[in-house]
């Protein structure tokens, strides 16, 4: 089994930058990709970010492309999702995400069987 926590969220203006953390226990060799997904009030969760156990693949969303940078401290077992220019509509509720294989559906949520416990981040304008 593996465990993952994320860092605590917060608050922070439109423009503003923020970075989470997802540190990952237990079975950490099931940890060789790793994801962000986030969900907004009343939508879906969706892909925002994927790295790999390298960190040479990362995935963006178009949504956060140029705007966050995903990265990991395999050292550390901990994943990073730095957030820049913030806007109000990145304002969700953060996941980092585990699987041991790095497939072509990686978007998807069914893709990890290991899900951390989510954090808050919100935007103001």
């Amino acid at each position: 089994q593996v465990q993952l926590v994320e860092s605590e969220g917060g608050l922070v203006q439109a423009g503003g930058s923020l970075r989470l953390s997802c540190a990952a226990s237990g079975r950490t060799s099931s940890t060789y990709v790793m994801a962000w997904f986030r969900q907004a009030p009343g939508k879906e969760r969706e892909f925002v970010a994927v790295v790999s156990w390298s960190g040479h693949t990362r995935y963006y969303a178009d949504s956060v492309k140029g705007r966050f940078t995903a990265s990991r401290d395999n050292a550390r077992n901990t994943v990073y999702l730095q957030m820049s220019s913030l806007i109000p509509e990145d304002t969700a509720v953060y996941y980092c995400a585990a699987s041991e294989t790095f497939t072509a559906a990686y978007t998807h949520l069914s893709s990890y069987p290991y899900w951390g416990q989510g954090t808050q981040v919100t935007v103001s304008s």
